[in-house]
């Protein structure tokens, strides 16, 4: 009998606002990724990313078992290349499907940290809520009830993480650093308590998104814009353009309909949930 498996990984937000390379959110779309053992090895997907072994899935998948004899199958709800960890999905559901086919003992997260080359968003999509990363631990939270979100797609090519990253400094002033340590810690306490007063004042930074505000200067104009629209506040998603837009569920439809004017022509609103459910396996 042939061995199939589905795996389901959901998208993600890192950074979110003050936590760069720490924090992370997983969100309610989906990228699945279907692995049959048929002899041979073959990648058939719809979407506009490699088709072969080069394929970020595959990788991952090869890194814990040669993928010669199964053949992968893609869909995503995902957007490429926007900051909403379409890479990171990809590789947790080639790790995910190997070391469920053969029943490996492996630390997913160390591998899924090893490709990517950092660990918030794959974190995001292998255990779902909020994470926060330190030293190679996880701590997670749930999303308050309430709290969802607005994910403005620009229809612009996305910027690159090497590109974004080679805009910020080597170093920082001290101001800078300490208000994002004390802002992202009003955000943790905020998700912690439920307390949205807090979350809106934690989502405020001065390290990342000022200094790559010029790779996408409507996506930063949208940080102010999103607030005096009614929302939590707003925070630019990975390395961008992607804007995730926090709100209360009751303010989202009014926020919504106060921005669509001004993104008409220019990016795509997408109403997504923060998804407490990690990536998982179902055996076929």
């Amino acid at each position: 009998m042939r061995r199939r498996r589905l795996v389901k990984v959901p998208a993600s937000s890192a950074n979110l606002g003050p936590g760069f390379d720490a924090f992370a959110a997983a969100l309610g779309l989906h990228l699945e990724l279907e692995v049959v053992e048929t002899g041979t090895f073959s990648f058939t997907t719809d979407l506009p990313v490699p088709r072969g072994r080069d394929n970020l899935c595959v990788q991952a998948f090869a890194r814990l078992h040669p993928p010669d004899r199964f053949s992968f199958r893609l869909r995503s709800q995902i957007p490429l290349a926007g900051g909403l960890g379409s890479s990171a999905a990809a590789t947790v559901a080639g790790l995910l499907a190997a070391a469920h086919l053969f029943e490996l003992d492996e630390d997913l997260l160390a591998h899924a940290t090893a490709l990517e080359g950092h660990p918030d968003n794959a974190a995001a999509a292998l255990y779902g809520g909020f994470v926060v990363c330190a030293d190679g631990e996880v701590a997670r939270l749930e999303a308050p009830d309430g709290l969802e979100a607005l994910a403005v797609v620009p229809k612009e090519r996305g910027v690159s993480t090497k590109r974004a990253r080679a805009a910020l400094p080597a170093e920082v002033p001290l101001a800078e650093a300490v208000f994002n340590v004390a802002h992202g810690a009003l955000l943790v306490l905020g998700l912690a308590k439920g307390d949205f007063d807090l979350i809106a004042k934690g989502l405020q930074d001065r390290l990342h998104q000022p200094r790559r505000a010029h790779l996408y200067p409507r996506s930063a104009e949208l940080l102010t814009l999103a607030k005096e629209a009614g929302a939590l506040g707003a925070t630019i998603s990975g390395a961008g353009p992607t804007v995730l837009v926090w709100c209360h569920y009751e303010q989202t439809g009014a926020v919504l309909s106060r921005l669509a004017p001004r993104l008409e022509g220019w990016g795509e609103v997408v109403r997504v949930p923060f998804e407490p459910q990690g990536a998982y396996v179902v055996a076929l």
